[in-house]
């Protein structure tokens, strides 16, 4: 059995449904994994956190939001891509607590009002939508600018970064490694690998040293949604030096093993290619499981593509987190096909 995790947890918020399933794909692992020497495939199903499927999000928010409440704060403002799945979880938590809350967003201001941000206005959030480039220019003023707004107005706000992927946000997943391994071993095994999609390294980062803490072989694997290997090789460690410098907990990063698989990345960010739609196709009819086209739908398509190339040859079980996102479907259904009979 795998030692504690060591380190006291901050303060947090009950809110999600905790803990999460861990159920077998054995349809999945009958065509793709075990004929070919493969291992076992399960999934974490962070999905079903609860707060409208808000996923792997919510975990990073019991602690966010707990930090808010004990600095006073009576807003939250975060930023994303349009159709973020931590910026509709955010606000969602927000009105569950009585918070204000504005959201940054990157897109075209014109964009149909669909998935995530359809819930984020029925929310009640405040949006502020800036194309792309600017954006990317200007994140950094646009958050100072709506924190001196907020201020202004005699709220005090807290400034929360792209994912909550930062020293704070790292604890949802440092403390779901402890769950999701105790799950694995109420099964009767230990797995090689963890895999999870990674769009902004903070559910990668709490696995990695979560396993490091907890000292199992477990390996973490980051299919990369966007940006580069290298990019979240060092995101990683960023966010777990950050947590470091927080917490006082003394980190040796180089003995982290930070794994990044960015082959499946396709057009880009928010963008996919056909085989990743057929691939949540696939699932769904095999397994009865949503994936989304931005993240899990990404990740799901890699590892499978890694388990028909041999990648996982010799492993027993692996375990992939699926992280939510579901409402990311349906600003994407023109990239389905169907036939009706």
């Amino acid at each position: 059995m795998p030692k504690s995790l060591l380190v006291e947890l901050p303060e947090r918020l009950c809110l999600g449904n905790l803990p999460t399933p861990l159920q077998p794909l054995d349809r999945i692992s009958e065509r793709y994994s075990l004929p070919f020497g493969g291992p076992r495939i399960w999934v974490k199903r962070d999905d079903l956190t609860e707060f409208g499927m808000s996923g792997n999000k919510l975990r990073k928010l019991e602690f966010v939001a707990a930090e808010a409440l004990s600095r006073g704060c009576d807003t939250l403002i975060t930023c994303g891509g349009i159709q973020s799945n931590h910026c509709r979880t955010t606000a969602l938590v927000g009105a569950r607590l009585g918070l204000g809350v504005h959201l940054i967003l990157r897109g075209e201001p014109d964009t149909l009002v669909d998935g995530n941000l359809l819930l984020d206005h029925l929310a009640g959030a405040k949006v502020s939508i800036y194309p792309p480039k600017e954006y990317t220019a200007e994140l950094g003023r646009n958050f100072a600018y709506w924190q001196e707004e907020y201020l202004g107005l005699g709220h005090r706000s807290l400034c929360i970064p792209t994912g909550a992927s930062d020293g704070l946000g790292i604890w949802g997943y440092l403390s779901a490694s402890q769950e999701l391994i105790e799950d694995c071993h109420s099964q009767g095994f230990e797995p090689e690998y963890i895999v999870s999609a990674t769009g902004s390294g903070g559910t990668q980062a709490g696995l990695t040293l979560g396993c490091q803490l907890l000292q199992v072989k477990t390996k973490v694997t980051g299919y990369a949604v966007c940006d580069s290997a290298a990019y979240f090789e060092d995101k990683v460690r960023e966010d777990i030096f950050h947590w470091s410098r927080l917490t006082g907990n003394e980190i040796n990063l180089s003995s982290l093993e930070v794994d990044v698989n960015a082959n499946f990345i396709g057009p880009g960010y928010g963008a996919a290619g056909p085989e990743v739609y057929q691939t949540i196709n696939e699932v769904a009819s095999l397994e009865g499981i949503l994936l989304d086209p931005v993240y899990t739908g990404k990740a799901f398509h890699g590892l499978l593509h890694q388990l028909r190339n041999g990648s996982y040859e010799g492993c027993s079980n692996i375990v992939f987190v699926h992280t939510g996102g579901q409402f990311a479907l349906f600003p994407y259904r023109q990239n389905f096909s169907f036939q009706t009979v």
